[in-house]
């Protein structure tokens, strides 16, 4: 049985309010609790994080993406506004080509219009170097191979090539390997460069190395004559300048005006797409000479064959038109062809016929004779007698070959070349020596001694003619006779052209005209003239000039041409060596014109330190002046006048 107990059932206990916690962290034990643990020492209570402000990293990342940002666009306002133009030209620098269009050089004619000097096409063989790169040919030596193609066609030193063609600049688009080459010469080329590409198509390892190679139209200089007229022409240098002679003195009158094309290029190429400008080229004028081309190789060819024949240093010829001045011819021996100066002597380069000074001798003897017939001084019958021997100064003059006392006339004393028979003559101008010397002078100026000729020629020399009052005690006496003044081959011949002109000296002239690019031609102006003689002493001069050729006695027999009447004038000077400053050898010439009694041409000649055969003027001379002579007035078709000598008396007797 169960026992019930009459005891009240436990209340459930209800968890009161909690109580607060000890400063040691332990509760107050309750009934039937463990007691509590020994509390041990106390740990720290654990820090809580705290996050720092965005704002300042936020303002920092602000600031540089600010400067970022200003610094672009200070660069594109500069790009795109500052430097725009700058920019823009170096764009147009390297996508634009801009080449010079050489003008085509006016050519030069004879009087009869046959080419001298002409001007054909021709191509400057150019590169870019950029295009020789390994980016560009894949390869590592292109312009070595390149090179190994190129110098056998072009004539040059394979390594020199290959220089030029190595790359240095990227900015250098352009290099002239070449200038002036013939139209063949850049098909051999062009024909390489078409085999290279069709093996290229073939054969993907191939390489086309002249692909950077291109040609440039230009022009070249030719003269069809080869050496003949050289002097006068002179010669276009690589630079395609006048480098000397007419080429030079005229250089922009037949050089014209260079024009230019702008193009865009793209590998070297034009780009036909993109437009180009152009400023066409003007051409420069033909030049029209008083040169007569066969009467230059007449001239030409009989000087050269005699200073050869007489182991001289060289000669010169000038053939004249005694009313017009105009140079029918002027040749120098040796010459020099002017398309090839790479062979050419440099002695030989020049004009010397108006570059070398020198003594005249004997053919300015007639200079005096002007001078003593002007001033009436004497007649050509007045009676000279003339010793073996004259002392006059601190010298004793002869003659050029020792004689007895020989009675002439003033027409003799020019007929046989007397020195003596001459210092006596000219000794009349003037009451003293000092006077006759001034007047003297005074006609050696007015036939254009001492001053240049008018031409205007490169180089020229007007020849050495000091004052009388600084005339050293022998030159009084010799110049008389032409030594101790100079001289130039064109100046020696104007003398003889005034004479034969009525005593009228018309200022030489070497050009008649040009023709402009409209075909339009342009006279020269009119040469200067001026009266040196009276008429009637230059007739007077002409006839004593036929005794030297006419006569038995002159000295210049060798110069007769048949059915004509010839005068002319022998010379045999001392010559002064241009090396040592000291007479060595002789200057010898002859000078003249015809027909003597109605002159039409003169011819003078000259050659320098012959050294085999005859060194005189009348026997190496005289017969270069009758080949030249016969061959001008046949050229100009001059007919004989037919009327017979004057035959002016020679000696006398005593």
């Amino acid at each position: 049985m169960t026992e019930v107990s009459d005891r009240e059932p436990p209340r459930r206990r209800v968890p009161g309010p909690a109580r607060p916690v000890r400063p040691g962290g332990g509760r107050r034990p309750g009934p039937g609790a463990r007691p509590a643990r020994r509390p041990g020492p106390s740990r720290p209570a654990p820090r809580a994080f705290r996050l720092g402000s965005p704002r300042p990293r936020l303002r920092m990342i602000g600031l540089a993406l600010t400067l970022v940002l200003s610094a672009f666009v200070v660069r594109l306002l500069q790009v795109q506004a500052v430097d725009a133009g700058t920019y823009s030209a170096k764009a147009e620098q390297n996508r634009y080509v801009v080449h010079t269009l050489p003008a085509e050089r006016g050519g030069i004619t004879d009087r009869n219009g046959v080419a001298l000097a002409t001007t054909v096409d021709s191509y400057d063989i150019t590169a870019d170097p950029t295009m020789f790169t390994r980016e560009q040919l894949k390869v590592d030596d292109g312009p070595e191979q390149a090179a190994a193609l190129l110098a056998p066609i072009l004539g040059q030193d394979q390594e020199e090539l290959a220089e030029v063609l190595r790359p240095k600049n990227r900015q250098l688009r352009y290099v002239r390997l070449a200038r002036r080459q013939t139209p063949q010469v850049w098909n051999q080329i062009k024909d390489l460069k078409t085999a290279l590409t069709a093996k290229t198509e073939t054969d993907t390892a191939a390489v086309n190395v002249l692909a950077g190679v291109f040609a440039d139209p230009s022009s070249k200089r030719v003269y069809p004559g080869g050496d003949l007229a050289a002097g006068v022409l002179g010669w276009v240098g690589a630079d395609g300048k006048g480098g000397g002679g007419l080429e030079r003195k005229l250089d922009k009158t037949l050089a014209g005006e260079d024009g230019k094309i702008r193009y865009a290029q793209s590998g070297g190429r034009q780009v036909p797409t993109a437009g180009s400008t152009e400023t066409p080229a003007v051409p420069g004028s033909d030049v029209e000479l008083t040169i007569d081309r066969d009467i230059q190789w007449a001239a030409q060819n009989a000087i050269s064959e005699q200073v050869e024949k007489s182991k001289a240093d060289g000669g010169y010829v000038i053939v004249q038109d005694t009313t017009t001045g105009e140079i029918l011819a002027m040749a120098n021996a040796p010459g020099f062809e002017p398309g090839d100066l790479a062979h050419a002597d440099p002695r030989a380069l020049g004009n010397a016929a108006l570059q070398d000074a020198f003594e005249p001798g004997s053919t300015a003897k007639v200079l005096s004779m002007a001078a003593v017939l002007e001033e009436n001084a004497a007649t050509p019958g007045t009676h000279i007698t003339v010793p073996n021997r004259l002392k006059r100064g601190d010298r004793l003059f002869k003659d050029d070959i020792d004689h007895p006392t020989w009675y002439l006339t003033l027409n003799g004393v020019l007929a046989k070349s007397s020195n003596i028979g001459t210092i006596m003559a000219t000794g009349e101008l003037g009451r003293t020596q000092a006077e006759a010397n001034k007047v003297l002078y005074s006609y050696l100026r007015k036939f254009g001694l001492g001053d240049y000729s008018g031409l205007g020629f490169p180089g020229e020399t007007k020849g050495i003619l000091a004052p009388p009052g600084q005339w050293s005690t022998s030159q009084q006496y010799t110049i008389p006779f032409g030594q101790g003044v100079s001289v130039n081959a064109l100046q020696a011949a104007s003398i003889y052209s005034t004479i034969a002109n009525g005593g009228v000296r018309v200022e030489p002239t070497l050009v008649r005209g040009t023709k402009g690019a409209d075909g339009r031609f342009t006279p020269a102006p009119e040469p200067e003239k001026r009266r040196v003689t009276s008429e009637k002493t230059a007739k007077t001069l002409a006839q004593m000039l036929e005794s030297v050729v006419d006569d038995e006695e002159g000295t210049g027999t060798k110069a007769r041409i048949p059915g004509y009447r010839v005068a002319g004038k022998t010379g045999t000077a001392n010559r002064v060596d241009p090396a040592t400053g000291k007479y060595h050898g002789y200057t010898s010439s002859f000078a003249g014109f015809a027909p003597a009694d109605k002159p039409r041409v003169t011819v003078y000649c000259a050659i320098q330190n012959a050294t085999e055969g005859s060194y005189f003027g009348g026997q190496i001379c005289g017969p270069i002046y009758k080949q030249v002579m016969e061959f001008a007035l046949k050229t100009l078709q001059v007919p004989p006048t037919g009327a017979d000598p004057a035959r002016l008396p020679v000696a006398f007797k005593p």
